[in-house]
């Protein structure tokens, strides 16, 4: 048997800190890391052989639990006929049509094969459709890694104490304007857009004040910029319609990921007619991609989106609640200062008082107990993420008997501390 030790120092050898993204070195809370075997339902199973109830569920990709029947069928059904053909299809077609049908502010839609690559697309098509060079971010906020959009981005940059990323030029970040999450900026006629988790995501959970979405909407509209809802995370996780649905807010344009793809490569972002309008070949603004709606992508994330009626939404809800309940009561028992957030279905963990409103806030979190949770945990069978600025993605699949799996561990990690 191949040990995750082996695994990890082979990986070493021929991927940059053994891994394809960062935080998966377990960098800031020390160790080496598991190597999935296998997953199934809300279970993962590393190269050893063990197994643990798996919180992480792919950063959100993952909703209606690992190897879901409906899913795998899917995605078998689509492989016989060819995994990709630089060609339009209609399940591509049907995908888009969905899409636009769950989220209003969608009437077009443009795949592509990441979250990324949507936010990094989104932007372009804001600046080309408004002539105006300007972007506002937020601290905290996670939008990819494109180079104008990693300045104090949260997420794994966070983990890593990083405020941004070697290789970034000053003129690609020159029109960024990084402002705080919470609060409404002042715009100028030069902003082409502000983009936004609408739920803060990447800096642990930080919800949005009630006032915040819709003071940015109404001063998107004073200077004629474009809003851009990130919702690569919330889009089909917090509701049907993601949360601009929740908080009755219609953005300019929309970006979407992990859901939609059933656990494989896809991205989308979508908008006004006139505004996807520029987006070429009908307008000046290029963007392609040889895999974009990709007939296995299509095909999983079809087979999830069908899963997802009200009663799914129900049961995510009813799950977050619970799990949340299940950390809280642990905490309390330990006399372990914490807050755990929940948003819709996300659920998130935040070690120290008083609950962050911003990331400087978020930043306060004690990482080092952290990472006493996290091995509490991990030793005890329950995985979440090697980080202490990312969430919890209770899913279909984690049902009262997982989560009393997960009441056990967290007891018992949180008296360990």
């Amino acid at each position: 048997m191949t040990t995750n030790d082996e695994l990890f120092a082979r990986a070493r050898q021929v991927i940059p800190g053994g891994v394809n993204s960062p935080v998966r070195a377990f960098g800031s809370v020390g160790g080496t890391p598991y190597f999935v075997a296998r997953g199934e339902g809300a279970h993962v199973w590393d190269a050893e052989g063990t197994r643990y109830v798996d919180l992480v569920q792919s950063y959100g990709a993952i909703i209606a639990g690992h190897a879901h029947p409906a899913i795998v069928e899917a995605v078998q059904r689509a492989a016989v006929d060819g995994t990709s053909y630089g060609a339009p299809t209609e399940r591509e077609v049907v995908l888009a049509e969905e899409i636009c049908a769950r989220v209003p502010s969608c009437q077009m839609v443009r795949l592509v094969s990441s979250g990324t690559e949507a936010t990094m697309s989104a932007i372009r098509v804001a600046r080309g459709f408004t002539g105006r060079p300007k972007v506002v971010k937020f601290a905290g906020n996670y939008h990819g890694h494109g180079d104008l959009l990693l300045a104090e981005a949260g997420s794994g940059l966070a983990a890593l104490g990083l405020p941004g990323s070697a290789g970034v030029t000053e003129a690609a970040v020159h029109d960024t304007v990084v402002v705080p999450y919470n609060q409404v900026p002042q715009l100028d006629e030069q902003t082409a857009c502000v983009i936004v988790e609408p739920i803060a995501a990447n800096m642990g959970l930080v919800p949005p004040d009630i006032d915040f979405l819709h003071g940015l909407r109404a001063e998107c509209d004073r200077v004629g910029a474009l809003l851009i809802f990130d919702e690569v995370i919330t889009g089909f996780r917090v509701a049907r319609g993601g949360a601009q649905d929740l908080f009755g807010i219609a953005p300019d344009l929309t970006t979407m990921g992990k859901v939609i793809g059933g656990g494989l490569n896809i991205g989308a972002y979508g908008g006004r007619v006139d505004v996807m309008e520029v987006v070429a070949p009908l307008g000046p603004v290029y963007q392609a991609g040889t895999l974009s709606g990709n007939p296995l992508a299509t095909a999983a994330g079809l087979a999830v989106l069908d899963l997802l009626d009200a009663a799914a939404y129900e049961t995510l809800r009813r799950h977050a609640e619970s799990l949340a309940e299940i950390l809280r009561s642990a905490f309390a028992a330990a006399g372990v200062v914490a807050h755990v957030p929940v948003a819709a279905t996300l659920v998130g963990v935040y070690l120290g008082d008083p609950l962050p409103s911003d990331y400087d806030d978020a930043r306060a979190t004690d990482e080092a107990a952290y990472a006493r949770l996290f091995h509490g945990l991990l030793d005890r069978g329950v995985a979440v993420a090697p980080g202490a600025y990312e969430v919890m993605f209770p899913g279909l699949a984690h049902t009262d008997e997982v989560l009393s799996e997960v009441a056990t561990a967290a007891s018992e990690a949180c008296a360990a501390m």
